[in-house]
């Protein structure tokens, strides 16, 4: 079974999501390939990289209703493990971390790639949306830097990229993350493994049956 995870890597409940999917997978005795989609949360670009508290305090009406909201997420990504360090993290466009694990995923890597993406901005403190950052993290989970490099600075895979973008809104999808399963299947929202289980095995029962 096809599984196509349609998320941001600056979305905590992303990061959650994929990980609660992992530990129904350790339940699941079926195939299954997995296959990251791009979506963006925020499309505009972030000339000035400013902490993500003080970026979210601004869009959501105050620095405390923003820690409020990232002490809920962190108490329940501590819950599958996650040590999310937001008083770290800052605001990132995208689109470059999404052309990156296309290209990853190109070369297999994608997986490795896309949790060493997360960890980066939720953790690390690192500028997802910076070239010689996303550079470094290529090369940590063993792709060529300068290739990397090369790739990045030029105009491969950006129309790829926009038109993945473009559908995943055409499909309907509005919020992340969303799980399709088989193409035709969405599980929307960062649901709990056993939920993820059930789902998949009722489509992997309806498959069957066609």
């Amino acid at each position: 079974m096809e599984i196509e995870i349609y998320a941001d890597v600056v979305c905590p409940w992303c990061w959650i999501g994929k990980r609660r999917l992992e530990r129904a997978l350790e339940s699941y005795d079926g195939e299954v390939t997995v296959r990251f989609r791009p979506f963006q949360l925020d499309p505009t670009p972030v000339a000035e990289p400013k902490p993500l508290v003080e970026a979210l305090a601004a869009k959501f009406g105050g620095r405390e209703r923003a820690e409020g909201m990232f002490a809920h997420v962190t108490q329940v990504a501590a819950g599958v493990g996650l040590d999310l360090r937001f008083d770290r993290s800052v605001q990132a466009n995208t689109f470059e971390a999404h052309r990156l694990i296309r290209y990853a995923a190109e070369r297999g890597r994608a997986a490795e790639l896309v949790e060493a993406l997360y960890r980066a901005h939720f953790h690390d403190g690192v500028n997802v949306g910076s070239t010689d950052a996303l550079v470094k993290l290529a090369a940590e989970v063993g792709l060529d830097e300068t290739e990397t490099r090369d790739y990045l600075e030029s105009n491969l895979g950006r129309r790829e990229v926009a038109a993945d973008l473009a559908n995943a809104h055409q499909i309907g999808v509005s919020s992340v993350p969303t799980f399709v399963l088989a193409g035709k299947y969405a599980v929307t929202g960062a649901q709990e493994p056993e939920t993820l289980l059930a789902a998949l095995r009722e489509v992997e029962e309806r498959e069957s049956a066609e």
